[in-house]
């Protein structure tokens, strides 16, 4: 009988030629059909195209275990309860951040994985954000460690593990810890008898992880973020596409939706309201208009709300998300005095919501995860292209959402009036009879 298995989901991301790949298979015992790049297309162009998975297993940390109420809840012999990592390995190429963004959503832990001889590049500093975003821990591989002159290696990577944690200091993931490896040793076309280094503490590292799926055993039912193969006959597999499984009325397909919403810091410029960005929500990204409001300016202060939407409230209105230090834009070009007076003030309100009308509808559920991009930006410049973040509060199903739902939305815009006196004359004395 097959014992009980606790899977982790660790995504392993990073820039195109970091070794991701290489890393993935230097761990994994097991591979799915989706792993190692076994896609055509992958293999002629050379790089990762889709995600794919792998896995390995060891003993079930005895603090995940539970408590024995008894022997007859003792496991069987043979039977001992192990620890699961499912790798999914997200491509590199910036043109591909779309896959990388949806195999972040459903990753326990990450490993960014870091050129050792060439450090943070654009799209390892875009997969951090979206590590900061998307989940709770991180572990930094420096790869490649074989490539440096075997003299100075210690010195090269004590110093790139400071830059590193340079870096990581302003972010969620401070202290993180930065293994050192050479995944495979002397590049792809070294010979397979050259055993990688540095997996092992790797390893033992990512068996500090704690989470509570079920997986890659016989199983009767699987949860959300599970792998799981199915067998079909008489079925045609490339008819299929990428899609959702799902429980009843668990995903709805909206047309747009009321999103809280916080800048990302790294984003260049403003954020206006009717704005076009790529709206990625779950594994789909469409083009979406935006239209920013915030609190009244009394109401600044109030505390977040993350989970519903209140249509009882009344919102203020802007031309653009408020960052701390901005004013907001007015209709009639008016002047410090008609800005309510929280720019003076320093203030920026705790919470702020966008309404984000897409181009074509979306299936996703309530409360998941919502990213802005502008991925029409140059994948070369040094900027990064992800823009907001968000939670998806309140769905528009209706087609025809801006005749039958847009009216209960109370937000209100600030309008002065202004007029110049041009000549002042003495009210006529009232005459006497």
């Amino acid at each position: 009988m097959a014992g009980r298995r606790v899977n982790v989901n660790v995504g392993v991301l990073g820039h195109i030629d970091s070794g991701k790949t290489a890393l993935a298979r230097a761990l994994s015992t097991t591979a799915s059909t989706a792993a190692f790049d076994k896609q055509p297309q992958s293999r002629e162009r050379g790089i990762t195209l889709d995600l794919g998975f792998s896995c390995f297993s060891v003993p079930l940390p005895a603090r995940l275990r539970p408590a024995p109420l008894g022997a007859e809840l003792e496991p069987e012999p043979g039977a001992e309860p192990r620890l699961q990592v499912t790798l999914v390995d997200c491509p590199g190429h910036a043109s591909l951040i779309r896959t990388i963004i949806g195999g972040a959503q459903i990753i326990d832990l990450m490993m960014l994985v870091i050129d050792v001889t060439k450090g943070m590049q654009t799209q390892s500093a875009e997969c951090l954000v979206i590590g900061q975003i998307a989940c709770q821990k991180l572990v930094v591989v420096l790869n490649k460690t074989d490539l440096l002159p075997e003299g100075k290696r210690q010195a090269a990577i004590e110093k790139m593990t400071k830059k590193m944690q340079k870096t990581l200091e302003h972010t969620r993931f401070r202290g993180a810890p930065i293994i050192p490896v050479a995944a495979r040793p002397g590049g792809p076309d070294a010979p397979e008898t050259e055993a990688p280094q540095g997996i092992p503490e790797l390893i033992e590292v990512v068996r500090k992880v704690k989470s509570m799926q079920m997986f890659h055993t016989p199983v009767t039912s699987a949860v959300q973020g599970d792998r799981l193969g199915i067998c079909v006959t008489q079925f045609d597999p490339k008819l299929l596409e990428r899609g959702l499984v799902c429980a009843p009325e668990s995903l709805h397909t909206v047309h747009a939706a009321l999103v809280s919403v916080e800048k990302i810091p790294y984003f260049r410029g403003s954020l206006q309201t009717k704005a076009k960005f790529h709206i990625t929500v779950g594994h789909e990204t469409v083009m979406g208009r935006v239209m920013f409001f915030s609190p009244a300016p009394d109401s600044f202060d109030h505390e977040p709300v993350l989970d519903s939407f209140d249509f009882s409230q009344e919102y203020l209105f802007q031309e653009q998300y408020l960052c701390p230090g901005s004013v907001p834009a007015e209709t009639d070009g008016g002047e410090a005095d008609r800005r309510v007076g929280q720019a003076s003030e320093g203030r920026c309100p705790r919470q702020q919501w966008a309404l984000v009308e897409f181009e074509k509808p979306v299936t996703c559920p309530r409360l998941c995860l919502v990213i802005g991009s502008r991925l029409d930006a140059d994948i070369h410049a040094n900027t990064c292209r992800l823009a907001f973040h968000g939670v998806l509060l309140h769905g528009l199903e209706d087609k025809n959402y801006a005749e039958s739902a847009l009216p209960g939305l109370r937000v209100y815009k600030l309008k002065h009036k202004h007029g110049v006196v041009e000549r002042v004359a003495s009210a006529p004395s009232p005459r006497r009879s």
